[in-house]
């Protein structure tokens, strides 16, 4: 039931990533492009998300397990270091270029476009990257 419940959980995201317009990375730049064509849509695609994801961790928190899981998952490392500051800023350099982040990407990856599949490769490099790297370590 997990494995069915996560597939209809993807499908929903997806079909809000297309439904919002978020799966085209040049509404991602227009929103980034403050002194140029600036559009504030994707703003309003986070409000919502966050206005029903904060009630919704707090009612989770709550819970004493998952409803199709034997136990929560929740992060056990709540530092801020150097290495989520660099992630964080690399993905976010990478987002800002590109206008697609990996949710966007897979979305798209169906159109067969170039570009979309060039992206999907190097996220699968920087992965396989970033595994061989953090097992060096």
């Amino acid at each position: 039931m997990g494995i069915i419940m996560a597939l209809l959980a993807g499908a929903v995201f997806g079909w809000g990533l297309l439904y919002s317009g978020m799966s085209d990375p040049y509404k991602v730049q227009d929103f980034l492009d403050l002194a140029g064509n600036w559009d504030a849509t994707l703003a309003f695609v986070m409000g919502g998300a966050v206005a029903i994801t904060v009630p919704a961790f707090a009612l989770l928190r709550k819970m004493p397990k998952p409803l199709f899981a034997a136990s929560f998952s929740w992060p056990s490392i709540n530092i801020i270091d150097s290495k989520l500051v660099i992630g964080a800023a690399l993905f976010g350099i990478g987002w800002g270029l590109s206008g697609l982040c990996p949710g966007p990407a897979l979305v798209n990856i169906g159109t067969g476009q170039g570009d979309i599949l060039f992206f999907c490769v190097m996220l699968l490099a920087g992965m396989w990257l970033h595994a061989r790297l953090m097992l060096k370590r």
